[in-house]
């Protein structure tokens, strides 16, 4: 699959319900854990999720192809998140403790019990900053989005992002610093 375009370009063109099957099954994960980062609910992101696919399935916007099909997607769904905000005017904390299994399968007990510490720390100290540095942070290195589709997803000029960034990376490690967090700069 290209990105998903080529499956949303089947169900739009042809009616082929697998196309959106397809997409739904590839990104609803991470769909559900970024919008999680913006309104800090799990719940209230799964259920944003499936109104990004209905909305998907029912009023079929054009995807023009100016960027990635996750990039739109996660837009779209970023868009959702936003008004569901404005609408309900409460923001919390992200809660993704839970949510994220990283450890590798073939390291030792002891390393998988390390880097699992190191997570919830960096978590926890992501949970402190404020909400548009963890969703760069979210965005980039937990989703793995470059810079440039990043910026579109949170309707930032890619400069101006770029700063964004920075000062996120900077303000996690004074955190991580704050809390005593050990690590090696490579």
């Amino acid at each position: 699959m290209d990105n998903g375009a080529s499956s949303y370009r089947r169900f739009l063109d042809e009616g082929d319900l697998h196309g959106l099957d397809e997409i739904i099954i590839e990104y609803s994960d991470g769909l559900i854990l970024y919008l999680t980062s913006i309104v800090g609910n799990v719940q209230t992101a799964e259920e944003l999720t499936e109104d990004t696919f209905v909305l998907l399935g029912t009023k079929k916007p054009k995807y023009k192809e100016k960027s990635s099909f996750k990039t739109w997607l996660y837009a779209i769904g970023r868009n959702m998140a936003i008004d569901h905000i404005r609408k309900y005017a409460k923001k919390t904390c992200i809660s993704i403790d839970d949510t994220l299994e990283m450890t590798d399968d073939e390291a030792s007990v002891e390393e998988a019990y390390l880097r699992k510490e190191q997570q919830i720390a960096i978590h926890k100290a992501m949970r402190k900053l404020h909400p548009k540095y963890q969703q760069v942070l979210w965005l980039i290195y937990f989703e793995g989005f470059s810079n440039k589709e990043a910026a579109k997803i949170m309707k930032k000029s890619l400069r101006s992002l770029e700063s964004t960034l920075y000062r996120a990376r900077k303000s996690l490690k004074s955190q991580l610093e704050t809390e005593g967090f050990d690590y090696v700069e490579a």
